[in-house]
């Protein structure tokens, strides 16, 4: 964690120093850029990780397990470093990073991938970048430009349109619990973003995780008394990355790139996760992709492009 300290600290003097020089302004973009880009990649797995994870643990032993350990690495490095506890001021916002980020979004698409294949799940959660500038937009009061909010709501009508193709236009309850998901998760990325503005983007995340330990600790020993679970390759592999990779590295990269990047733009860079986890789906769980898929990648792509040059 040392060494990711010193990656943090330069690119936010860079940001939020006044006087910069015009030089240093495109390093920090594309720093951020690929930071959020970073958590993308680690979210993209997080789906057949958790179908993985669910071949040995019911859902609800997999969040609460998944949180306690997230939270046992996060409380490692902030004790380790001696980070003080953040201003009062601040725990209102981490609470709503624990509600979406820590435990709605986990346990909702947890539930939902109890029926639902992973591939079907990705592209529902594929309006999450739409969800998420919403919401800043709202929160954080950003006015992106009618360039950016077009090729936004173009992303999400191609994600939609691929969704309901895949769904034959009937929502099922798994199509419930990911738009419940979608909601939450987007406040919870709203909020961490605007915290990682004045406190490192891992502290965020940490300290997310720690204050909801009381919470998931007897949980996960509640839900391991309850459900069945079997120690297997796979869902031991699934539990340590989405607790290790999705609910903690990838958090810390994801909010340290939208403190950089803008909350609007690093979100659009979400539309490539649906396309990534498609990719994960038939590699790692054998599922079969339709030709839909290639066409909406395509576009969303294009949709990517646009709104990274899209001014807010």
């Amino acid at each position: 964690m040392r060494a990711q300290s010193s990656t943090i600290a330069p690119s936010r003097i860079a940001v939020d120093t006044p006087g910069q020089s015009p030089a240093d302004a495109p390093t920090s973009t594309a720093t951020g850029t690929l930071l959020a880009a970073l958590g993308v990649t680690a979210f993209s797995l997080t789906f057949p990780a958790t179908a993985w994870g669910l071949e040995g643990f019911g859902p609800w032993s997999l969040v609460a397990v998944r949180s306690v350990l997230a939270a046992l690495i996060s409380g490692a490095c902030l004790l380790a470093l001696r980070v003080p506890l953040p201003d009062r001021r601040h725990w209102p916002g981490l609470a709503i990073v624990v509600a979406g980020v820590v435990v709605g979004f986990p346990l909702l698409t947890t539930l939902a991938l109890q029926t639902s294949t992973t591939a079907h799940a990705a592209v529902v959660v594929g309006l999450l970048p739409l969800t998420t500038a919403l919401f800043s937009a709202l929160r954080m009061g950003t006015r992106p430009s009618r360039t950016f909010w077009t090729a936004a709501l173009a992303g999400a009508a191609a994600v939609a349109a691929f969704t309901v193709q895949q769904s034959g236009g009937a929502l099922t309850s798994a199509d419930l619990y990911l738009f419940g998901a979608l909601l939450v998760c987007a406040a919870g990325y709203t909020e961490g973003g605007r915290l990682a503005r004045v406190m490192p983007g891992w502290q965020v995340v940490g300290w997310a995780l720690v204050l909801c330990l009381p919470l998931t600790l007897p949980g996960a020993v509640l839900a391991l008394s309850q459900e069945p679970f079997a120690l297997t390759a796979h869902s031991v592999t699934g539990l340590l990355w989405v607790a290790a990779g999705s609910q903690f590295l990838g958090l810390v990269v994801w909010y340290r790139g939208m403190a950089v990047i803008g909350v609007p733009k690093a979100s659009q860079l979400q539309l490539a996760q649906p396309l990534l986890t498609l990719v994960w789906s038939v590699l790692l769980l054998g599922e079969q992709l339709t030709v839909a898929a290639p066409l909406t990648a395509a576009a969303v792509l294009v949709c990517i492009a646009v709104t990274q040059r899209a001014r807010g």
